[in-house]
């Protein structure tokens, strides 16, 4: 029997993912930065396997590139995880017990969260601005290290405002809307 019926919903969710619903529509930005940041991290790296191959030598500037790529691509991703309620917890704590715990726990997790992420861009603003009154350059390439750093302290504000953004909504929502979805539902 097939698993998709013409009776049946076009899509089935997965289950424990995020309803579309509930997630905010503004996520592109974080979908599109992911796209480009990857793109431009296969692009990189192919270019320096192709020159390595053909010339017994690498590109100097690609490892530098590609870390701070990497760097990005992490927060980037953390941003779009705490935007959909997605980010690692102890599910047994998480969706263990009644309703009203589990949002309860969310709410906390998301104020954690948003705290951590607003110490860690209001700090990275000091680390940003040493970068560019010491005239710090990379070690790779020699550029201004001020060209790397400046995205720390504006992914963690992007993760904080994330974070605040869930807990709104989880504050906002009733408790069984918080409710965990069933594990073992079939549709």
């Amino acid at each position: 029997m097939s698993s998709s019926s013409p009776q049946g919903p076009a899509t089935d969710a997965l289950p424990g993912a995020a309803s579309p619903e509930a997630e905010p529509r503004s996520l592109r930005l974080e979908d599109w930065l992911t796209v480009i940041v990857m793109a431009a991290l296969a692009l990189i790296t192919f270019a320096n396997v192709l020159v390595r191959y053909f010339t017994n030598s690498s590109f100097a500037w690609t490892e530098e590139i590609s870390v701070f790529l990497m760097i990005a691509l992490a927060l980037i991703a953390g941003s779009a995880a705490v935007a959909r309620d997605q980010h690692i917890r102890i599910e047994y704590f998480a969706e263990g017990g009644s309703a009203v715990r589990s949002k309860r726990l969310s709410m906390l997790g998301a104020a954690t969260v948003a705290l951590l992420f607003g110490v860690i861009a209001v700090l990275s603003v000091r680390v940003v601005w040493d970068d560019y009154s010491f005239g710090e350059t990379s070690p790779g390439i020699g550029v201004p290290q001020w060209w790397y750093s400046i995205w720390l302290p504006v992914f963690s504000a992007l993760i904080t405002a994330r974070a605040i953004g869930l807990f709104i909504r989880r504050s906002r929502s009733t408790v069984n809307d918080a409710a965990p979805a069933p594990q073992d539902a079939q549709p």
